[in-house]
């Protein structure tokens, strides 16, 4: 009986092993403080981590080669008090592409609006339910939209359960001293309040359905066909250009946030189509994303 017991044990033990989203790798940079202890940030990295990697986002199971790709380097700008730091945050998320090696970046991101507070071996903790600290509310706000941007590419609108979260960890922190949890605090509409606000906005729902057809429909297939794959990639780029012209709002964050992700892809994807091909993306891309206009030059080579 014992028996049973101890191998029933481990089989529940291996499933919550698995029962974790993501895989983020942390990166935490203070070459900029001086006279602190090191290790301290060490510590920081290490709890982060931890609560990014240990902890469970959803309730659905993951296989450890399922778990989503990421990273956040945190660069620690200044103490602003003992224990009290600014910084910025840079984040990135990948997804594989059904067939292949490769991985598609989801999500390239600067959030500059980082102040929070550390003690060395203070636990995270994180609720639902309240704000309970400003450093555990930013790492949960992004934990689930690099979750819900994941499930977007895989199903129509999917990931929307997981932005919803994020939307509330939002609310709760509306009484947060700190930057970037409301509407009023950024004229370009462009921190944290304003992302996941574009992103349930009924008006950006095509930016959303874009997604699903650029990755399923598209990167998906291009290892059994790169001209299918990337027919419905072109496809879903025109559909884009009805969207932006349309303008749900003379900011469009989320739109921009899509293109920086994307842009560098997208000269990729086209660098072996036709010229024709290339010219009429080029034109589209150009017109819709002039801040990357740059890298689009290359279709013209």
């Amino acid at each position: 009986m014992k028996k049973i017991s101890l191998v029933f044990l481990l089989v529940i033990l291996a499933r919550l092993t698995f029962a974790q989203e993501l895989n983020c790798f942390i990166s935490v940079n203070a070459e900029q403080i001086q006279g602190t202890n090191r290790d301290m940030f060490n510590t920081l990295r290490e709890a982060i981590s931890d609560f990014m990697n240990n902890t469970t986002w959803t309730s659905h199971t993951f296989e450890v080669h399922e778990r989503i790709e990421c990273n956040l380097l945190f660069t620690i700008t200044q103490e602003l008090t003992a224990g009290t730091y600014q910084a910025k945050l840079s984040i990135q998320s990948r997804r594989p592409v059904y067939g292949s090696s490769y991985n598609t970046v989801m999500l390239n991101y600067m959030d500059e609006d980082i102040e929070f507070e550390y003690t060395e071996y203070d636990p995270l903790e994180f609720s639902e339910l309240t704000h309970i600290n400003n450093l555990t509310s930013i790492l949960a706000y992004y934990a689930y939209i690099i979750i819900g941007l994941d499930y977007d590419s895989f199903s129509p609108k999917g990931g929307t359960p997981y932005f919803e979260k994020a939307n509330k960890v939002v609310l709760n922190a509306q009484s947060a001293v700190q930057k970037g949890w409301k509407a009023t605090e950024s004229r370009g509409r462009n921190n944290r309040y304003w992302l996941v606000n574009n992103i349930l906005d009924e008006g950006y729902s095509p930016l959303r359905e874009f997604s699903y057809n650029y990755h399923r429909k598209g990167l998906d297939l291009m290892e059994k066909s790169v001209e299918t794959g990337r027919l419905a990639i072109s496809e879903s780029i025109y559909e884009l250009e009805k969207f932006f012209k349309a303008k749900p709002d003379p900011f469009m964050h989320f739109f921009k946030v899509v293109m920086d992700s994307k842009a560098q892809e997208l000269v990729q994807i086209y660098s072996e189509a036709p010229q024709e091909e290339k010219t009429k993306i080029y034109s589209i891309l150009t017109r819709i994303d002039p801040a990357n206009s740059s890298k689009y030059t290359e279709l013209q080579q």
